[in-house]
């Protein structure tokens, strides 16, 4: 609403009321990668509302619809990028345009197509080594089956891609309400399994066998029950290194404690040892600030310990400090058994 002004002195104000969806303070930003025939392909928009995304895509639009997922479910703003045809090479492009979305912590896409997905995950890990690290969200298509799920999964196979499922009528739907519950969560340690899903819907419930066989595989399920939709437990896909089974990072929370652990510790000695000589006294303040960081992850129970850290001149080059350390990850709690010793 514009503000009316006046030449009579005095405080003035304007109003205007809306029910629409805002982002999450404190939360991450997601990057979407969505076909839309509105706004500028390869262009990111980042948006903190829904107003925002309805404004420059039309509130039908699926730019918008996803968008609203994402913020609903916790995300702090979306960086959406516009895709014009269903190719790989246009959903590629829209991947560059986030890499200089600095900001972008989680990134998904609308589109079930294999070699689409496989670009993403690529992207995730191209980003990753260029220290802005990210994780991928994707989704099966719908109708798929629990061995076609594993299946695509397997094609993916990376501790940066979760493939949720099952598919819905709107393509990308349940990838973007998953995405904004993994940026809306502060502490990397707390499972995905539970969490509650708003703006999206599923029908049908896996049974405890096809459960087993979705999350072993790599396939983060979604269900319904009494009119809540959650996520049933939170895996990525990778389940193989080579051709060995590997469940090293089947669990989400690893990768995220990992890209909130080494970031961290990785920002706060470029702020502090910016122009420092490489000498006894500042690689002892290095280690010094590295434990710092490491017991603040201990004190909030991101990780469990910590150990051998060090930091040494690197041999081949004396201008270089070379930090190693070891640290345990915390373990959400998936499930609780109970034992019951009886007597009669």
């Amino acid at each position: 609403m514009s503000m009316t002004t006046h030449e009579r002195p005095g405080v003035y104000s304007s109003y205007e009321a809306s029910t629409l969806v805002t982002g999450s303070e404190g939360a991450k930003v997601v990057g979407l990668a969505v076909l839309s025939s509105e706004g500028t392909p390869g262009k990111a928009e980042l948006v903190t509302t829904y107003d925002q995304a309805a404004e420059i895509f039309g509130g039908d639009d699926k730019a918008a619809v996803l968008a609203r997922a994402i913020l609903a479910n916790g995300a702090a703003g979306v960086a959406v990028v516009p895709v014009a045809t269903e190719t790989k090479t246009d959903y590629q492009a829209a991947f560059t345009a986030l890499l200089a979305e600095e900001d972008v912590k989680i990134v998904v896409c609308d589109s079930t197509e294999t070699e689409v997905q496989q670009a993403l995950r690529d992207h995730v890990q191209q980003a990753s080594q260029l220290r802005l690290e990210r994780i991928a969200v994707v989704e099966g298509a719908k109708g798929e089956s629990v061995t076609q799920l594993t299946q695509r999964a397997a094609g993916l196979n990376s501790e940066r891609v979760v493939l949720a499922a099952p598919g819905q009528d709107t393509e990308g739907l349940l990838a973007a309400a998953v995405a904004g519950a993994i940026a809306g969560e502060s502490d990397p340690a707390v499972p995905l399994g539970g969490a509650r899903l708003t703006e999206t819907e599923v029908t049908g419930r896996y049974s405890d066998n096809d459960l087993d066989l979705l999350i072993r595989g790599g396939v983060t399920p979604v269900e319904e029950s009494g009119g809540v939709v959650s996520v049933t437990r939170g895996v990525t896909t990778r389940t193989k290194t080579g051709e060995a089974a590997d469940s090293t990072w089947r669990e989400l929370s690893t990768i995220l404690i990992v890209d909130e652990v080494i970031p961290g510790i990785r920002d706060a000695l470029r702020s502090r040892f910016q122009r420092a000589k490489n000498t006894e006294q500042t690689r002892g303040a290095i280690r010094s600030r590295v434990v710092l960081e490491l017991e603040d992850r201990v004190s909030r129970e991101i990780i469990t310990g910590y150990d051998q850290v060090t930091a040494k001149p690197l041999e081949s080059d004396p201008t270089v400090c070379l930090v190693e350390f070891s640290f345990t990850v915390a373990h959400g709690l998936n499930q609780i058994w109970l034992t019951a010793h009886i007597t009669v």
